[in-house]
């Protein structure tokens, strides 16, 4: 089978077996929500664009937007505000009318995981539409890796070798885009509930990230 270069899979992608099969129980408990590979967010002249690990059960493969119905999209909406990279309300509903300013959302796997947690095989599955969404933002300057398997799979869509750049909260790494050229990848702890609830991630460290970012571009 071809893999497709497109930067967005289909909503019913049917290339990981396991997350078909979880898709498909979800459409039949949930047959009101989007149930499917979800789509990028934001602007497409975006120079920052942030990478999550998959979308959540309740959150994203409901919805249909990334980080929207969920504890960590509260937490990300709020700081994309405060840094200028949105206009609007968020609401935890993709219809409130929310638009990301030279911001783009996506995920390193699209459809939602059981426990959250994509194996490897799915993660290689959809790297190409990883490659493929950063190689489709011409003004990009800044990635944001939201946890530690986000940052492993933004640098293998780039080609790199992830032994090679340590994940680190804060962390910053000079790459290279394939468009591009020189990018910066910041790291950031995932924004999820389980890390703020236990102090691993607090909202002013989360902050300093946008911040760096902010400054960078």
């Amino acid at each position: 089978m071809t893999r497709s270069v497109a930067a967005e899979p289909r909503a019913d992608c049917p290339l990981c077996p396991r997350l078909v099969i979880y898709r498909e129980e979800n459409a039949r408990r949930e047959p009101d929500w989007f149930n499917g590979a979800v789509p990028s967010f934001g602007d497409e002249g975006a120079r920052l664009l942030i990478v999550g690990l998959a979308p959540g059960r309740t959150g994203a493969n409901r919805t249909a937007r990334p980080f929207t119905g969920d504890w960590a999209g509260d937490l990300l909406y709020a700081t994309l505000d405060q840094f200028g990279f949105s206009k609007g309300t968020y609401r935890a509903d993709p219809a409130d009318g929310l638009e990301l300013v030279d911001a783009m959302i996506t995920n390193a796997v699209r459809c939602a995981p059981p426990q959250n947690k994509p194996v490897g095989a799915e993660m290689a599955n959809c790297r190409p539409f990883l490659a493929a969404r950063i190689a489709a933002l011409p003004n990009l300057k800044v990635m944001i890796a939201l946890g530690r398997i986000a940052h492993e799979n933004a640098l293998r869509a780039l080609g790199l070798r992830p032994a090679a750049f340590k994940f680190a909260h804060g962390a910053e790494h000079a790459v290279e885009g394939p468009q591009q050229g020189p990018l910066t990848l910041i790291d950031s702890y995932h924004c999820s509930r389980y890390n703020t609830n236990t102090g691993r991630l607090t909202e002013p460290m989360f902050h300093a990230v946008f911040e760096t970012a902010r400054a960078r571009l």
